[in-house]
């Protein structure tokens, strides 16, 4: 059997779940281009077509209208590298007990024997790119940003990469591509550290008139690019990235994949790096929301959502592509910069109508946009309020393209939801990351009680207690009354039902 038609079979499987998918004979159907577009700590109260009254956001908008708008729909935890782990895996995050926030000179969370949704896509013969923001470790042992570094997402399923290896905020600000850190000079040497500084390198405690930008809070170290960051770096610098021009950069690297592949099916994952702080816009964008630096790379990310459907459209892609786009986790407003963002947003949380944001353990924490365009196979303006998660788009998409999903995955098959067909989702979910989880049943969400501070530095409510708290999202949406009391019988239901999935012995 030769190659070509070795792949041909390998692809009928896909034909068939594709065309009973959307109703279309496999004979029309050629395998879906799929691109997820991740936002980083974007809330639902910060979308203009979910309600939001200070910022306008007509690109996202426009996927609501063209496409399907999921309204119960959640990354697995209220931080980034938990929730992008279980979106790249179809598993829990506290299944890894290294899935919290990542240094950005951390190593690789996923090993690379382990399979990810884009090794999936690629089985699938899918050509697959991931771009943007990273935040799931690189390498082994100590990194040498000067060689190539192994593993990178190359190594996990992606045939190219171009990325940021942590947040904006953290050192190195440098990109990675395909596992080697573009433009370095080998007389000047990139140095990380996240233990202690260089000798002699200056931070924003010792030379605060280096600053351009002052922190509120954490990002005291190193100033690149006259922004105090999280770590210290030496040396690189002609390898710096400007933070003006990354939306720039990491857009014209997904119209070249696009174009280059447009011929043939392909699966992209492009992780927007706004509105996280530092919060950098580009000239053209500032003072275009007005609502401070926030608004304006809200605006500067609707903006890249626009270019990129813009492009489908004009190649001729758009009915042959399913775009998806979501938020790694809730909102934030103050966290680390002195950027205004709590001033201008005042009592208007970007979480609303949900409770708390990033950090939290309330519905705010993980409760994210979610929407999917697929032009002629989508009902435009159309709206499920079936729970789903993130993580399920690995299962989901396993059965799109005929694949099968591996077992032991925590991801669930919520296709025909995804597509519009059903709003029948998932009928539970644990949220959070190691030691702090909470359980949603239909409309029920119960919490646990957890030590610590009610606020954190950022002043969102933590949802902290020292009881079992239980809400009814259908009737109690913000999650102002706990009915723990008034319901001990559906305490106790969701207290067994959330133990036999961690296997944690809830008392």
């Amino acid at each position: 059997m030769n190659t070509k038609t070795a792949r041909s079979l390998r692809l009928l499987p896909f034909a068939a779940a594709a065309a009973a998918a959307c109703g279309c004979s496999d004979e029309a159907q050629r395998q879906p281009n799929v691109i997820i577009i991740l936002a980083d700590d974007l809330g639902c109260g910060d979308v203009s077509a979910l309600g939001s009254q200070v910022i306008s956001t007509p690109n996202l908008d426009r996927m609501c209208s063209e496409g399907l708008n999921l309204t119960d729909a959640h990354s697995a935890a209220p931080t980034s590298t938990p929730s992008r782990f279980s979106l790249m895996t179809g598993l829990y995050p506290w299944r890894n007990s290294e899935a919290e926030i990542l240094t950005g000179d951390a190593n690789l969370l996923i090993d690379e024997g382990q399979p990810t949704i884009a090794s999936m896509m690629k089985d699938a013969g899918y050509t697959t790119a991931a771009i943007g923001k990273w935040h799931l470790g690189l390498g082994r042992g100590t990194i040498d940003w000067n060689e190539e570094i192994s593993p990178c997402p190359n190594d996990i399923g992606f045939d190219s990469s171009f990325i940021i290896a942590a947040t904006v905020d953290r050192v190195p600000t440098v990109y990675v591509e395909n596992g080697r850190v573009p433009g370095l000079d080998p007389a000047d040497p990139l140095q990380v550290s996240y233990t202690e500084n260089f000798p002699g390198e200056p931070t924003a405690i010792s030379n605060p008139e280096l600053m351009r930008m002052k922190w509120s809070q954490g990002h005291s170290c190193s100033v690149v690019n006259g922004i105090p960051r999280i770590g210290y770096q030496k040396g690189g610098k002609s390898a710096y990235w400007n933070d003006e021009d990354m939306a720039d950069v990491f857009l014209e690297k997904v119209r070249d994949f696009i174009n280059e592949n447009k011929d043939k099916p392909f699966f992209l994952y492009y992780g927007l790096h706004q509105p996280h702080v530092p919060r950098t816009p580009h000239s053209r964008f500032v003072g275009s929301s007005g609502m401070g630096p926030r608004g304006d790379v809200i605006v500067e990310a609707d903006w890249c959502v626009g270019q990129l459907l813009d492009l489908l459209d004009e190649t001729g892609l758009s009915e042959n592509t399913i775009v998806i786009f979501s938020s790694d986790n809730g909102p934030v407003l103050d966290d680390g910069y002195v950027d205004q963002a709590a001033e201008k947003w005042g009592d208007v949380s970007p979480a609303l109508p949900y409770r708390g944001g990033k950090y939290s353990l309330y519905d705010g924490g993980t409760h994210v946009p979610f929407f999917v365009r697929w032009k002629g196979h989508i009902e435009p303006g159309s709206e499920s309020d079936a729970l789903v998660s993130q993580m399920d788009l690995f299962a989901s998409l396993a059965a799109l393209t005929g694949q099968k999903t591996p077992e032991g995955l925590d991801s669930r098959n919520v296709l025909d939801a995804l597509l519009g067909k059903s709003d029948e989702g998932r009928e539970d979910l644990v949220l959070g990351s190691n030691g702090r989880l909470t359980y949603r049943l239909g409309d029920w969400h119960l919490i646990p009680p957890y030590e610590g501070p009610l606020k954190d530095a950022t002043n969102i409510e933590l949802g902290n207690s020292d009881s079992w708290a239980l809400y009814n999202l259908g009737a109690d949406i913000h999650e102002d009354s706990d009915l723990a009391a008034q319901h001990p019988d559906k305490v106790r239901e969701m207290q067994e039902r959330m133990a036999a999935v961690t296997g944690n012995v809830l008392k």
